[in-house]
């Protein structure tokens, strides 16, 4: 089962989610996201089985880790995760052509 992690700290590393995670069952993968060779602050893994991820992540969501408290749920998939669409009105009619035919009396 694949799980995403965030609200870390930024020394942690993947090594350090994959020992924490593995209290819980064996882990597969982990990746924490960097730019720049810096975390981002959130990571990825996946474990073997997923009645102990289920077990993890009821776990240790919300644990303080260093100064912050973590956020542990199951990831979604690409196909679950839908882009948001624009709430911007479509226009309705054309602009004015200059700023002073906005305050032109008529």
């Amino acid at each position: 089962m694949k799980i995403f992690v965030a609200n870390l700290p930024y020394h942690v590393t993947s090594e350090g989610i994959t020992q924490l995670f593995g209290l819980f069952g064996a882990v597969m993968s982990s990746k924490i996201v960097t730019e720049n060779g810096k975390s981002k602050g959130f990571g990825f893994l996946e474990m073997e089985d997923e009645e102990q991820a289920q077990k993890a992540i009821k776990t240790l969501d919300g644990s303080p880790i260093a100064d912050r408290n973590i956020v542990v749920k199951p990831a979604e998939t690409q196909q679950d995760f839908t882009a948001p669409t624009s709430s911007a009105p479509k226009k309705l009619h054309k602009r004015p052509r200059t700023f002073q035919s906005l305050w032109r009396k008529q």
